[in-house]
């Protein structure tokens, strides 16, 4: 058995794009476009992990999702999350959880998933303006 991929249903796959890609740094795998089924897929990972993918769905006809309460959220080992939040914040993405402990934080993409970040190695000495800095929103 082996691991293949976690689904995401996306409403703006262009918007998607930007967030996962331009914003969080995913890279695109592969794209099936199915013009039969109305569908759009792209296969995102993490530069040097291409075998642990994200797959997102974009249905071209327009839909609702709501979020299941079983699904919790993608989490993402990163080089340094101080510079990456900054990065993210930047860009207009809200920081939900601020990385204050230089270890943990938690963003949420355009469509509402929740995406943890983890400090790759040990914790980053605490900083400013995340050591202060509050929670918003839910994660």
């Amino acid at each position: 058995m082996k691991y293949l991929h976690t689904m995401v249903r996306v409403t703006d796959l262009d918007q998607s794009l930007d967030f996962y890609c331009n914003k969080l740094g995913l890279v695109e795998i592969d794209r099936h476009v199915s013009e039969r089924g109305r569908f759009t897929l792209v296969f995102l990972a993490a530069p040097g992990d291409e075998e642990a993918q994200v797959e997102l769905t974009w249905n071209w006809d327009p839909a609702q999702y709501t979020m299941g309460r079983a699904f919790g959220h993608l989490a993402y080992e990163v080089d340094d999350i101080y510079a990456l939040c900054a990065k993210l914040r930047a860009a207009g993405v809200t920081i939900n959880r601020p990385p204050r402990d230089g270890h943990m934080a938690f963003v949420r993409s355009p469509d509402n998933v929740s995406i943890e970040l983890l400090q790759k190695g040990e914790a980053l000495a605490p900083r400013e303006p995340w050591a202060s800095m509050p929670n918003t929103g839910s994660w």
